[in-house]
């Protein structure tokens, strides 16, 4: 983004979208379907995850800073019930994450080797203390950037104790399995954003997890989605209420739109599902085919090393062929000179 994009995007947060007489210049206003409610409320996961691996693209709402403070601002002196909204679409995008949390743990329950209930105990406990490091570690430096040091400096003698028990954590661990059992890498899932963590893993790359993009916005959707949950309840009989009140007529969405919005929440993370199910057979598919050419230049590979072996017999064999001549020819013609 240019400096020129910048500047006016923070014109278009603090003023509107009526600034300089601009009005109306985006066609639509943010109460209209095509905006995206959650995007008005600082929640949507599009604009959260953006420029992280689980980049969620563009959101098919419009989202613009200028509707955001025209929202702002009405909002003082009239209740839209977006916060609603906002809630119906985290819910069905954490039940999402979820299902995709379930479905990883259940890949590594069947690809990996099962292990007693004491030796998983003892590798939970391992895995328990590194997050406990890598977030800990992660909150430290964020508190060195601001400039709290005594706080960071604290946090840093908490980690150095955790790095003692992790230690013992390890050295039980490693001694209730064979070593080549121990050198094999356990994985699980991360509860708050899905990704894979190690048991080997060490302090810095945990400190990158819990600390990165990520991690922390799944945090803040999770967060938000809880914040909403607790008055979602009354927030519905309060928008009921003022439905009865104003007859019906509204700015925000009404009950059959709010109806096909759910539905469409539902559909979206079984279409996602299948999508993904489908990019992972190509995937696999793919898998396939590489491994079919590989193996075809192997077999290429020997063919041509028993080519190379067949010509190189064949020039042994006629070269011995020649020397036995030579030597016949060398025989004879000192016979005739003895003659």
């Amino acid at each position: 983004m240019s400096a020129h994009e910048q500047m006016r995007a923070m014109l278009d947060q603090l003023m509107g979208t009526a600034r300089n007489g601009e009005t109306d210049r985006h066609g639509v206003k943010f109460y209209d379907d095509s905006v995206c409610k959650s995007f008005l409320l600082q929640c949507c996961p599009h604009e959260i995850l953006s420029s992280t691996r689980m980049d969620l693209g563009e959101c098919p709402k419009i989202h613009d800073l200028a509707l955001r403070a025209d929202y702002e601002l009405a909002s003082k002196t009239k209740d839209y019930f977006y916060d609603i909204d906002a809630t119906e679409h985290l819910e069905a995008f954490i039940a999402d994450c979820d299902r995709r949390t379930a479905a990883a743990k259940q890949r590594l329950a069947e690809t990996q080797e099962e292990l007693s209930a004491e030796v998983t105990e003892k590798a939970n406990a391992v895995h328990e203390l590194a997050e406990q490091i890598g977030q800990k570690l992660a909150r430290a430096e964020a508190l060195g950037e601001e400039g709290m040091v005594e706080e960071s400096v604290k946090l840093m003698g908490e980690i150095d104790e955790l790095r003692k028990k992790k230690a013992v954590a390890e050295q039980e661990y490693r001694n209730s399995m064979p070593a080549s059992s121990y050198q094999q890498q356990k994985l699980r899932v991360c509860e708050v954003c899905s990704a894979y963590l190690g048991i080997h893993d060490n302090d810095r790359r945990l400190a990158d997890h819990f600390g990165g993009k990520l991690h922390l916005g799944f945090i803040t959707i999770r967060e938000k989605l809880s914040e909403l949950k607790k008055t979602v309840e009354k927030r519905r009989e309060e928008r009921g209420a003022e439905r009865e009140r104003s007859g019906g007529r509204r700015h925000y969405v009404g009950g059959r739109e709010l109806d096909r919005r759910a539905r469409r929440h539902r559909e979206v993370p079984r279409d996602r599902e299948r999508k993904d199910n489908e990019r992972e057979r190509e995937r696999g598919r793919d898998r396939d085919r590489d491994r079919e050419r590989e193996r075809e230049r192997e077999r290429e590979k020997k063919r041509s090393r028993s080519r190379s072996k067949s010509k190189r017999a064949t020039r042994s064999r006629s070269r011995g062929r020649e020397a036995r001549r030579s030597r016949s020819g060398r025989s004879s013609s000192r016979e005739r000179r003895r003659d």
